[in-house]
């Protein structure tokens, strides 16, 4: 089992975001609630983060369309992190 879970990917995620949006993470959570969860934020600044993620959890998220897809949602790019950590520890 990864050592961390979908809601801490989550909180680290609205961190980015607030501190790239110059930001409180209270905002970003209250916009994000109000969006029904979608990433209120633009492709270049998702490539950030994304390599912001990818560093924190050291991991590599594959460039498909399911993560792809992802990307709209602070919650199914939590769990694409998730199960991409997942997958790696079944691997070692």
């Amino acid at each position: 089992m990864p050592p961390h879970t979908v809601q801490e990917i989550v909180d680290i995620t609205i961190t980015f975001l607030a501190q790239y949006q110059d930001r409180s993470v209270g905002d970003v959570y209250e916009e994000l609630a109000a969006r029904g969860q979608e990433l209120p934020i633009d492709s270049v600044l998702v490539m950030e983060i994304l390599t912001q993620v990818e560093q924190r959890f050291d991991v590599s998220i594959p460039a498909d369309a399911e993560a792809g897809r992802s990307l709209r949602s602070v919650w199914a790019f939590a769990e694409t992190v998730y199960d991409t950590m997942q997958a790696k520890e079944q691997e070692e």
